[in-house]
């Protein structure tokens, strides 16, 4: 991971709401879930930072429950998994996930195709359901991404694209590298 700025919450909700619309028309729209991970994230840890991360560190970013969109088959138990396991998951019988989770399975390939847009992360679950049963504590913890960054890992599209844009909540003045990021202690 390699962080870039710190980065003012009112310019991350800026560009989720440019590429994540909560009006966006689409099947299982959760755009507006998303956003409140992203305000939940800032009320536990108050900063954000711009970073880029490569394949090896978005394997590894652990994702919360996941039902598969309403599916018959659940993707990510309430203790968690990494984007890596998830992604094994889905390989070890792609036609089988498609059939019982055809919502989830229909995102996934859009964004197997779409243009790379940045992912939200943490560095600690939020105050949600979703995230009660982690085990993981600390770490990089998805807040809004999840099919985007199976879709890329599935389709192969990690190997090709090295460098993932994320925004990453984080407590005020420490990076996951580190480093500290540019702008924070820095006199105004």
């Amino acid at each position: 991971m390699r962080t870039l700025e710190s980065v003012a919450f009112s310019e991350v909700l800026g560009v989720y709401g440019k590429d994540h619309p909560a009006a966006r028309s689409h099947a299982s729209n959760t755009n507006e879930d998303g956003e409140k991970n992203l305000h939940r994230a800032h009320a536990l840890l108050g900063s954000w930072y711009r970073a880029e991360l490569d394949r090896a560190d978005i394997l590894g970013v652990v994702l919360p429950w996941h039902l598969g969109e309403s599916g018959e088959r659940e993707l990510v138990p309430r203790t968690g998994l990494t984007v890596g396991q998830a992604a094994e998951i889905i390989r070890a019988d792609p036609d089988a996930y498609a059939r019982a989770n055809p919502v989830c399975a229909a995102k996934l390939d859009r964004f197997a195709r779409t243009p790379m847009t940045p992912v939200y992360l943490s560095t600690h679950p939020v105050d949600h359901v979703d995230y009660a049963g982690l085990r993981v504590r600390e770490g990089l913890i998805h807040l809004d991404g999840l099919h985007r960054m199976l879709g890329w890992e599935v389709a192969g599209r990690l190997a090709r694209e090295a460098c993932v844009e994320v925004f990453l909540a984080d407590f005020p003045g420490r990076s996951r590298d580190g480093a500290t990021p540019r702008g924070v202690g820095e006199a105004a």
